[in-house]
C-alpha cells in the first residue's frame, strides 16, 4: 500500500514546479507538462520515490541510526523542526554551520561549552560570576543554542541527511556527499537532482507540500522505531527462557549430600579390607 496518493500531492500543491526559463534539464524526467509557464511535476513518480524514501528511512531508525534533516528556508523550518522533534530526530533549522559533518570533532566541542555552561547553572558556578561575565556566558550559550540546540544529542555523524531545497542547502550535500552520507531530498524542477541518492520530486516553496512529505517520512520513522522497540523486547523476554533449562539438570546430577550419608557407605569398604588381607 502507498504511503500517499496521487490526489493528496495535488491538493498540497507538490506538482507546481518553477518557471520553465529556469528548469534544470536533468529534472526533465520527472516533469509531466508546462502551464502558463510553469513546470508541472509528474506527481505519480513522485508517489514512487516518496515510498522509496520512506522505506529507508524506516529501516535506518528500525536499526537504530540517525537522520539529520536540513530545512533553513521560511516555509519549511518550522514544520521540519516539529516534525523531526516528534521523531527524536536531529535537525538544523537556522543556519548550516560550515563543516558541520567534515569538520565534526569541532561541532562536538562547541555543543559540550553549551553543556558545561548548563552545568555551571546548576552547580551554582554560575551564580559566583560577576555580573558582565554572566551576561557574555547567556549570550554565548543563547547563540549556540539557536544554532546547535537541535543536535546537541547527536554524538556521531548521521546515517542519512533529508533536504528541502538542495539549491539553499548546497553546503549540506556537498559535505554529505564528501563523507558519502546518503542524501534524501524534496528536488524542485529548478534543481540538479544528481548528486542526491533518493530523490523526491516536488514543490520545496509551499508550506503545505512540505508538511505533507515530511508527516509520510516521520511516520515512516515512528514505524521502524517501534519495529525495534518490539524486537528488543522479544529479545529480553527471550533470554531468561533460554538460560533455565541450563540451570534444571545441574540440580538433578548434583543432588546435596550429608557429611553422615558419606561415612555410611565408606563404612563397609573398611571393614572389607581386612578380609581381604587375611585370605
Amino acid at each position: 500500500m502507498s504511503r500517499t496518493n496521487f490526489q493528496e500531492l495535488l491538493d498540497a500543491g507538490a506538482h507546481f514546479g518553477h518557471l520553465a526559463r529556469k528548469w534544470n534539464p536533468k529534472m526533465a524526467p520527472y516533469i509531466f507538462d508546462q502551464k502558463n509557464g510553469i513546470h508541472i511535476i509528474d506527481l505519480h513518480k513522485s508517489v514512487v520515490k516518496i515510498d522509496e524514501a520512506a522505506e529507508v528511512l524506516k529501516e535506518m531508525a528500525r536499526s537504530g541510526r540517525k537522520v539529520l534533516f536540513v530545512a533553513t528556508k521560511k516555509q519549511a523550518k518550522d514544520v521540519v523542526a516539529t516534525k523531526a522533534a516528534e521523531v527524536n530526530m536531529p535537525s538544523v533549522t537556522e543556519r548550516w554551520p560550515g563543516g558541520m559533518l567534515t569538520n565534526f570533532p569541532t561541532i562536538r566541542k562547541a555543543v559540550k561549552k553549551m553543556n558545561t555552561i548548563d552545568k555551571m547553572k546548576e552547580d551554582g558556578t554560575f551564580e559566583k560570576l560577576a555580573k558582565r561575565e554572566r551576561l557574555q556566558v547567556e549570550r554565548q550559550r543563547a547563540k549556540l543554542e539557536k544554532n546547535l540546540g537541535s543536535i546537541r544529542d547527536m554524538s556521531r555523524l548521521p546515517s542519512a541527511l533529508f533536504v528541502v531545497d538542495v539549491q539553499k542547502e548546497a553546503n549540506a550535500v556537498k559535505e554529505a556527499v564528501r563523507l558519502n552520507i546518503p542524501v534524501i531530498a524534496m528536488v524542485d524542477t529548478c534543481c540538479d537532482p544528481t548528486p542526491i541518492d533518493y530523490v523526491i520530486p516536488a514543490n520545496d516553496d509551499a508550506t503545505k507540500s512540505i508538511e505533507l512529505i515530511m508527516d509520510v517520512m516521520c511516520k515512516a520513522i515512528s514505524e521502524g522505531l517501534e519495529e525495534r522497540k518490539l524486537e528488543k523486547e522479544k529479545e529480553a523476554d527471550a533470554a531468561p527462557a533460554e538460560a533455565a533449562p541450563a540451570e534444571a539438570p545441574e540440580r538433578k546430577l548434583r543432588p546435596r549430600r550429608g557429611a553422615k550419608a558419606e561415612k555410611a557407605e565408606a563404612a563397609p569398604a573398611d571393614e572389607a579390607a581386612p578380609a581381604a588381607e587375611a585370605e
